[in-house]
Formats: structure tokens, C-alpha cells, sequence
């Protein structure tokens, strides 16, 4: 049992989890289908598919896309995040190598973040010392 699977026993489940479109996941995301489709291509959403082709994604997919959208957010590429998704989604014993990678991308925007405020600091001195004269 995964951690975002709410069912009792998933093993003596006899009915099948609900499957929608592309279109109902992107209105229950916010994320537009052609973004679904490229999470798709670097491999961090896997839809079920129809005889016909169709995607057909189950709850868990919302969950899915939603965590991808919130690493986007903090500055991931999608090649960092999926070897991170079975980790945050519960599916990897392991997992210490998955959070010290988190752990040194944080540690990579602090640095950043510090340069940032200093390079502004200078210019602030810059300002104060300069702005008059203008």
C-alpha cells in the first residue's frame, strides 16, 4: 500500500480505481494538458491507455502532478525530479540519497540567495554614495 492509496486492502479491491481523461486532469490540476503531455515525455506522469491510444489517468495522477508542479516551483528540472518521484511518492525504501539531493538543492539556493543580498547591498552603498549627485 503507497502512502497516497486510501483503500483499506488495494490487493482485495475488486473495483477498478476510477479513470478519467487528460482534460478532467488538467481542471482538477490547473496544469494545462500540454504540460501533462510533457510530464509525460520526460517520464514523470504515466497514463494507462485505451484499445484506442487514449491517456487515462487514475486519482493518484493529480496527486502525482501536484508534487511535480510544487519541485518546478523550488527550482527542479525534470531531469532531478524523477528520480525523486517513487521516493516522495512512497514507493522507494530508501530514499536518504533522494532527500540529501533536496538537501543540497536548498543548500545551492541559500548560497544564492546570500550572493543575491550582497550584490544588492553593493548597490544600495552605490546609491547612497551616487544617488545625489543625479
Amino acid at each position: 500500500m503507497t502512502a497516497l492509496d486510501t483503500r483499506v486492502n488495494p490487493a482485495e479491491s475488486t473495483t477498478p480505481p476510477a479513470r478519467f481523461g487528460i482534460g478532467e486532469l488538467s481542471a482538477r490540476t490547473g496544469v494545462s494538458a500540454r504540460s501533462l503531455r510533457y510530464y509525460e515525455e520526460q517520464g514523470l506522469l504515466e497514463p494507462a491507455r485505451t484499445d484506442a491510444g487514449h491517456r487515462r489517468y487514475d486519482a493518484e495522477a493529480a496527486d502525482r502532478v501536484l508534487l511535480v508542479q510544487r519541485l518546478f516551483s523550488a527550482g527542479l528540472s525534470s531531469a532531478e525530479i524523477s528520480p525523486l518521484l517513487p521516493l516522495l511518492l512512497g514507493r522507494d525504501g530508501g530514499g536518504e540519497d533522494g532527500l540529501d539531493a533536496l538537501r543540497a538543492h536548498r543548500r545551492a539556493l541559500q548560497s544564492q540567495i546570500a550572493r543575491l543580498q550582497d550584490t544588492a547591498e553593493i548597490l544600495d552603498e552605490v546609491l547612497e554614495e551616487h544617488g545625489a549627485a543625479h
